[in-house]
């Protein structure tokens, strides 16, 4: 074999390798930034973070970094808040309009599209409302910390689905799905709470009417069908200046401006399926024997109209979905936990006996979470409104309940704007994340109890001891 040969078929190994490397790479990033589990584990490491920079005193000047002022000046509009309420109040406005355009997806074609299938989940989370918010305000009417009812009728979806990730298959899919729409409607009941009961300011009429006025306007663009993304953004963002200032927080700007982005397409689809079939046709008779595309400018210029055709094709809703998710997941959710869960652990948050609030976070969620969905699905399966997943048993609707007291996200962000002192926003974010973690192991430990896979292992090796 002469030396030129040698070099074509090593530059030929090389390259095999190098493309195996780089797919197998590629593969990693794309499984690792739409695996659902990720968020989850994200939350933990930033907890993790939190609590340490909180309690460690060389890195205590961290959480400084929060408290420094940044502003927008346009004209005679001035906003200046610190990095903590750059975060709360207008980042996760982003979240809560993700969560909403996830929500209004689910009832159109997704999990909750039909009564029968969104109904026992939906009656769960009702219930798994209910309990808590009860349980809570039996321990704590009447007392300074009465405003926190809203605080354990929150489930965080991100950690729920991470512990559902860790079982694996011995989760059935029937029962992730119950979980997931049992947590979209719990997300959407605290939204209505937030929306209703919980405000920042006395209320400014004038601003609520500013906001309404362009709340009518984004749902006239809406039913005439315009699909301009810019449009959306510029008359969202005016419509949480006004809502900002109106008195009620600001997250609500993100649910009502959700709300009125199109579901629909601009194109019909009878037209986008003849179009492209005609440029795919167009592609093939271009395209070279030897496989190599973008060869002159045609094939371009093809690829590009189909690009552009797909483009149309997909509602604004779901580029909207696309495009925040990721951003939601790495960026909003991270940084909201790493300015609110760093909480101190000293004598003077936690005393003995301990205080009402305690009882009523704590019980909320672990007793009433998990009380309140099994009974409420009970009696709707027992009455015949509802029926039980396929393969899902009541020990496992059980398991679910405790799952659902994984509050998290929601309880912190109820917490903060529940309560002014911050003596008590620290008691009840040191309550909530000791209680989510408990209920995540015991729902874990439940779940993994009460799977088809795991009875029938035990069974076996039960079976095999006795011969």
């Amino acid at each position: 074999m002469d030396q030129i040969s040698i070099m074509k078929k090593f530059n030929k190994i090389r390259k095999n390798h190098s493309e195996g490397i780089n797919t197998n790479l590629r593969a990693f990033f794309n499984a690792f930034f739409h695996n659902e589990s990720t968020g989850g584990y994200i939350l933990i490491i930033c907890t993790i973070i939190a609590l340490t920079i909180t309690n460690v005193p060389g890195l205590k000047y961290l959480n400084e970094l929060w408290h420094i002022k940044a502003g927008i000046t346009i004209g005679e509009l001035n906003l200046n808040m610190d990095l903590l309420h750059w975060v709360n109040d207008v980042l996760m406005v982003a979240f809560f309009f993700l969560v909403t355009l996830d929500i209004k997806r689910e009832m159109l074609v997704g999990k909750i599209a039909t009564s029968k299938k969104a109904a026992l989940p939906i009656v769960a989370a009702i219930g798994g409302m209910v309990f808590p918010m009860l349980i809570y305000s039996i321990f704590n009417q009447g007392t300074e910390f009465a405003n926190g009812w809203g605080i354990p009728i929150g489930t965080d979806i991100a950690f729920a689905v991470a512990i559902l990730s860790l079982l694996g298959d011995k989760c059935p899919v029937s029962l992730k799905v119950f979980i997931m729409t049992l947590a979209i409607a719990d997300d959407f009941g605290s939204i209505i709470v937030i929306a209703l009961f919980y405000h920042i300011y006395s209320i400014s009429f004038v601003y609520l009417l500013l906001a309404l006025g362009v709340f009518l306007i984004l749902i006239m663009l809406n039913r005439l069908k315009v699909n301009l993304v810019w449009i959306y953004i510029i008359l969202g963002i005016v419509l949480w200046y006004f809502i900002y200032n109106s008195g009620i927080h600001p997250a609500i700007a993100g649910v009502l401006l959700a709300l009125t982005i199109p579901s629909h397409s601009s194109i019909n689809e009878l037209r986008f399926h003849v179009r492209m079939d005609y440029l795919l046709d167009r592609f093939k008779e271009l395209t070279n024997e030897d496989g190599k595309i973008l060869a002159h400018n045609d094939e371009q210029y093809i690829i590009q109209r189909m690009h552009d055709k797909t483009r149309e094709i997909t509602p604004i809703m779901n580029r909207f979905i696309h495009f925040l998710r990721p951003l939601s997941t790495f960026v909003i959710i991270p940084l909201f936990v790493l300015a609110n869960a760093g909480v101190a652990f000293n004598s003077d948050i936690i005393v003995w006996p301990l205080p009402s609030i305690f009882w009523g976070i704590f019980l909320g969620l672990i007793i009433g979470k998990p009380l309140g969905i099994y009974i409420f699905s009970w009696l709707s399966v027992k009455s015949k409104l509802t029926s039980l997943p396929e393969g899902v048993t009541w020990k496992q609707i059980l398991a679910i309940g405790f799952i659902g007291g994984i509050g998290f996200t929601m309880s912190l962000f109820i917490t903060n704007v529940a309560f002014v002192d911050k003596n008590t926003v620290g008691l009840g974010e040191t309550i909530i994340l000791f209680t989510s973690f408990i209920a995540a192991v015991i729902g874990y430990i439940a779940l993994y109890e009460t799977s088809p896979k795991v009875i029938k292992k035990k069974l076996r090796k039960k079976e095999n001891s006795n011969k």
